[in-house]
């Protein structure tokens, strides 16, 4: 795998960096994605599925965002949202369709104009934005440094105090993570893998 070799330069991620994991692979309707990662925020792998199942029913096609927009609010609450993720559902279909954004808009973009762009969406944080870079449109050099996971793996791979300011924890991160570049994104799954293993 081409990145393999790069990040096996850093000997503390080379142990864990083995076997190769598939190319990232880029998907299509980059506004569907975004509101299923909302559906699922805090939620089981299991349940969030389960939700993006009743939330494919809503709809006879395939769901643009918006075909999501006209929904009732109630309809879509139905399938098992709070009124605050219904919102924030709703309100990711009215700005990409406000917005008039497009996956091919998407493709010409940077990682930090789409950051910049999609956090404008009230219920969309920084952490939803890179999973979509990552998962949804392809990403290879997109780090999550407010990953939970990433955090803890990191903390017990490179040994930094767990204890320390968050700040100070998310800068020794940031510093060590530079020399991933421009892989950021498979030392990110590798490290997710190797936490979960």
């Amino acid at each position: 795998m081409h990145y393999l070799q790069h990040l096996q330069t850093d000997d503390v991620l080379a142990h864990i960096c083995t076997p190769p994991l598939p190319a990232l692979t880029i998907q299509k309707n980059v506004g569907i994605a975004l509101i299923r990662s909302i559906l699922g925020q805090q939620l089981s792998t299991t349940v969030a599925n389960i939700l993006y199942q009743r939330f494919l029913a809503l709809f006879p096609q395939k769901p643009t965002c918006k075909a999501v927009m006209a929904l009732p609010f109630n309809t879509l609450k139905g399938i098992g949202l709070s009124n605050n993720k219904t919102q924030y559902v709703i309100n990711v279909a009215t700005f990409f369709v406000e917005q008039k954004l497009t996956d091919a808009w998407f493709n010409q973009q940077s990682n930090e104009a789409i950051v910049e762009k999609l956090t404008q969406i009230k219920g969309v944080g920084k952490w939803t934005v890179e999973m979509i870079l990552m998962f949804t449109l392809g990403r290879e050099d997109v780090f999550a440094v407010d990953d939970l996971g990433i955090q803890k793996a990191m903390c017990k791979l490179y040994q930094i105090p767990a204890d320390i300011p968050k700040k100070q924890m998310q800068l020794s991160m940031l510093e060590i993570s530079k020399q991933w570049q421009p892989f950021r994104t498979y030392a990110c799954l590798h490290l997710w893998k190797w936490k979960d293993s």
